[in-house]
């Protein structure tokens, strides 16, 4: 009985007709596109965002549909692919849309450093000043000195104010800190 499957009890009750994939044409299998994760977030851990980011978050899906309505209008047979692509990132980008838990800025305690603070912060020995946004974990961007609340340096800092000084251990030794200013803006 090749090609058939035995369903129910006995083999007389019903036959059920089945394909192998290996028949197909392999221009009719649908191709599932491999797309990279988007940034880590526990399970069970809030999505927190910033207003700022949560319309990042908008903007990048308002492109995802547009760039995908542009290649079904060019050719729905011909970028499948892409298309495919593109569907299973907005599936990702609307599962964090959703989640998002969006942080009102003023709501912040305005002395502690919080999340979506703005901290500056002084290198004592470099003898410099740099600054950090902590920020949701999609809308971290080093180059930006935008952080990840989850990231080290963001569990450092939280619940400290201006003035307080702490270490900081990275791979190539301990880093002396001050907060000189939280803010707040966006």
């Amino acid at each position: 009985m090749t090609g058939y499957k035995i369903v129910g009890k006995h083999k007389k009750q019903q036959k059920k007709l089945f394909m192998s994939r290996g028949f197909v044409k392999e221009g009719d299998q649908e191709e599932i596109p491999l797309v990279p994760p988007r940034a880590h977030l526990p399970n069970g851990v809030a999505n927190y965002v910033t207003p700022n980011g949560f319309e990042e978050l908008k903007k990048e899906q308002n492109s995802l549909v547009d760039e995908r309505q542009i290649l079904k209008e060019q050719s729905t047979e011909n970028n499948r692919v892409q298309i495919n692509y593109i569907t299973a990132k907005l599936r990702l980008l609307e599962d964090r849309i959703n989640s998002a838990k969006i942080v009102d800025l003023a709501n912040q305690t305005q002395n502690e450093v919080r999340f979506g603070a703005t901290i500056s912060l002084y290198k004592e020995e470099e003898n410099c000043k740099f600054q950090y946004q902590i920020v949701g974990v999609d809308e971290a961007n080093v180059s930006q000195n935008k952080v990840s609340f989850l990231s080290p340096i963001a569990k450092i800092l939280r619940n400290k104010k201006t003035g307080d000084k702490f270490t900081l251990q990275t791979p190539k030794g301990n880093t002396n800190m001050k907060i000189e200013a939280i803010d707040y803006q966006q």
